[in-house]
């Protein structure tokens, strides 16, 4: 699978444990940055990321910030893209299934290593569901009516 990988500077460390990971499982691996410990922006990575996979480069994504949550408001606002923080592996499995997240959002300072590759490698396992899922998706598309 091929697989795009982002971070800040709060997530750096993390992100190099991911991608390690996956190319050791066999996956292809984009590192689009940060790459050193200065201070960045993380929006323009979330943007890099969700961009990558919205538009069919990369088939999932994966993003560490400290939390997840600025890098999952960032990349929710490219058209396409569906990302979520996850901080559990049932939680990674259902948004992929549940709601087609093909990016994957984590804090590297509330989501230790080992806990963080449980989830990464739940979530890879799992697929789109289809089926009555679809429909809801749908309705996060932007300019659809939900309600």
């Amino acid at each position: 699978m091929r697989i795009c990988l982002g971070s800040d500077h709060a997530g750096l460390e993390l992100k190099a444990r991911i991608f390690a990971h996956l190319e050791s499982i066999g996956h292809t691996v984009t590192d689009v940055g940060t790459v050193g410990p200065t201070s960045v922006d993380y929006p323009d990575f979330a943007r890099e990321v969700a961009r990558r996979v919205a538009s069919g480069t990369d088939e999932r994504g994966v993003l560490v910030c400290g939390t997840g949550q600025g890098m999952a408001i960032a990349a929710n606002k490219v058209a396409g893209c569906r990302a979520a923080v996850v901080g559990e592996p049932f939680s990674a499995v259902a948004a992929m299934e549940h709601n087609d997240a093909r990016v994957l959002c984590l804090g590297q300072r509330v989501t230790g290593p080992g806990l963080a590759l449980l989830i990464v490698d739940a979530w890879l396992g799992a697929s789109f569901a289809g089926g009555r899922h679809a429909g809801r998706v749908a309705k996060m598309e932007p300019g659809s009516v939900t309600g």
